[in-house]
This record gives C-alpha cells, sequence and structure tokens, in this order.
C-alpha cells in the first residue's frame, strides 16, 4: 500500500522566540512530529523563521553600526542562515526523539530556494515588516535611500519588503529523493530563501515568502495527501472574537472563498493559511489541507478536530 505523504507547515509556537527556547520547544515539537512518522506516513517538514530571521538580521544590522568595514548583509542570506541554525535543532531533536523510541529513522535538513517572479505586483507594494524598529529619523533616511519603512503599531518604524507568491522549489528533485529513500525532510524554511532566476542564474531578491504559500506549493508539487498548517487555535473560526464565534470543522473550497469574500479572516494572521489551504486543496482530487494546533496534528488526521478544507 502506498503510504501517504504530508507537509507539516510549523508556525512560531512551535519552534520558541530565542536560541535557548527553541531548543527547549523543538523537543515537544519533535515527539508531534515521530506520532505521525509512526502513522506510517512520510512526513515533509517546513517552518517560520520571523522570530529567527529578525533577530539575525538585527545582530547584522548592529555589526553594520558598529563596525565601518563591515557590509550589510542581504535578507536572503539572513534567511538562509535562518534555515541552517532552524533545522539542525529540529533535525536533532527529531533524531533523539527517534533514538528515544528505538527507531532507526532517517532525517535531512535541506536549505531550500524559492523562486519569485521578478514581475510579481507584490515589488510595487512592500508591505512585509522585518528587522528592528527605526526612529522616525531612522526611518527617513533608509526612505531616502530608497528602502521602504512603515510606522508599525506605534512602537516605532520598521523597513517593508515585498511578500511575492512562491513559483518554483529549486531543490524538489533533492527532496523528493530523500523522502522517497525514508528520510523525514525539513525544508523551505521561512518560506525558502527568495530567488529570482535571470538567464539561469540564482540571484537572491530583498523580499519575504510567506511559509504557508511556499509549503502549499511544495506540497502540491511533492503529490502529497495532506498540508498541515500548525497555528495557535484549534480550528478555523468565522465571526472571530464576537459574541456569534463560530469554529469551522468542515470547509469546502467554495465555502472558504465566500467566507474570504465577506472578510472573515484577518490578513496578518488567518487570511493567507486558508488561501494556502485552498490552493492546495483544488490542485488536484482527493487532496486536503488542516488548519490546527500542533498538539492536536495527530487528531487532525484522524478527524477528530481542526478545520479541513477539500473540494
Amino acid at each position: 500500500m502506498k503510504r501517504k505523504k504530508v507537509v507539516l507547515a510549523l508556525g512560531g509556537n512551535a519552534l520558541g522566540r530565542d536560541v535557548e527556547e527553541q531548543k527547549e520547544t523543538v523537543a515537544r515539537t519533535a515527539r508531534v512530529i515521530v506520532d505521525l512518522a509512526q502513522q506510517d506516513l512520510d512526513i515533509i517538514i517546513t517552518h517560520g523563521n520571523g522570530p529567527q530571521v529578525g533577530m539575525i538580521q538585527d545582530a547584522m544590522d548592529n555589526l553594520v553600526v558598529m563596525q565601518d568595514n563591515y557590509k550589510q548583509i542581504p535578507l536572503p542570506t539572513c534567511v538562509a542562515m535562518s534555515q541552517g541554525y532552524i533545522g539542525i535543532d529540529l533535525q536533532n531533536a527529531i533524531k533523539y526523539e527517534l533514538f528515544r523510541r528505538g527507531i532507526d529513522g532517517k532525517v535531512s535538513t535541506i536549505l531550500s530556494q524559492v523562486e519569485v517572479d521578478k514581475n510579481d505586483p507584490a515589488f510595487d507594494n512592500p508591505s512585509k515588516p522585518i528587522g528592528r524598529f527605526l526612529t522616525k529619523e531612522e526611518a527617513e533616511i533608509n526612505e531616502a535611500n530608497g528602502v521602504h519603512c512603515v510606522e508599525d503599531a506605534g512602537r516605532g518604524y520598521r523597513v517593508v519588503v515585498a511578500s511575492p507568491l512562491p513559483v518554483r522549489i529549486r531543490e524538489l528533485e533533492t527532496i523528493k529523493t530523500l523522502v522517497n529513500a525514508g528520510h523525514i525532510v525539513i525544508t523551505c524554511g521561512g518560506g525558502g530563501i527568495p530567488v529570482a532566476s535571470e538567464d539561469g542564474k540564482l540571484v537572491g531578491v530583498n523580499a519575504v515568502i510567506d511559509k504557508d504559500n511556499a509549503s502549499s506549493l511544495l506540497a502540491t508539487m511533492m503529490d502529497a495527501d495532506y498540508l498541515i498548517i500548525l497555528t495557535a487555535v484549534e480550528k478555523v473560526a468565522i465571526n472571530f472574537g464576537k459574541e456569534n464565534q463560530e469554529w469551522l470543522s468542515d470547509l469546502t473550497v467554495e465555502q472558504a472563498k465566500q467566507y474570504i469574500a465577506e472578510g472573515q479572516f484577518a490578513k496578518g494572521s488567518m487570511l493567507p493559511k486558508v488561501e494556502a489551504a485552498i490552493r492546495f486543496a483544488e490542485s488536484a482530487p482527493d487532496r486536503h489541507a488542516l488548519i490546527t494546533l500542533l498538539d492536536k496534528a495527530n487528531d487532525g488526521i484522524a478527524g477528530k478536530t481542526g478545520t479541513v478544507i477539500h473540494v
């Protein structure tokens, strides 16, 4: 019998906010992942990197300020750094959990480049805040140098970059080879290292790819059976936070699109997850997307909880 493939998109709550907290948090995350692997599922893991890449960017920015002989580190390089150190912590935690259970399992991390279209309209409207908070004066200097900044929730100014849609995962064949060889694969961290193709040469671009969009594309290209998007709530809700709030267990693609048209999902949180789930669910017959809590992933696959989105 063919093993089912699952792309598991980890949210920030599965990783922690700093180096030490991450090591503690991924141990719990690894237990959930190995539980899934023991159900004879092929597992491909993606993850966010918001706090981590921000920390790296801040450190690099501060280094440039303190040391005149250092140059600015490009954002794609910071994403690559975050993929490496998040990946190794996850990889080691999963390997230890497999060892603890007496399972001879294989785990690999693939630094992945995700191609975007240089003509994506997102580049004309940068909207994704990154890096440290700036003073108004620092923001004005950036703007004068062509670096877009926005005021962020009354806490100061931040640089904003484009968030284009992913169009191609450049390491896809390597990922397939490892999955087919029985590896749990960690890849597309932080949405992938954003690149564009210039006459066959991959060039980093100043952008952030949404992790859930990259996960949806990966799940589609891997011919996965499930895309599981893990977040801070057990189910998707409509009228969220209101007296008539309603938790949803089952959503067709058409119902989900209608709720989006009604403005039911917040742009900065649930909306991109639902949109990514829709793209995967409608990409081929019998594909299901699940949105739920990390600790409920197993119950979600069993149909006991979470929000399932399907055609």
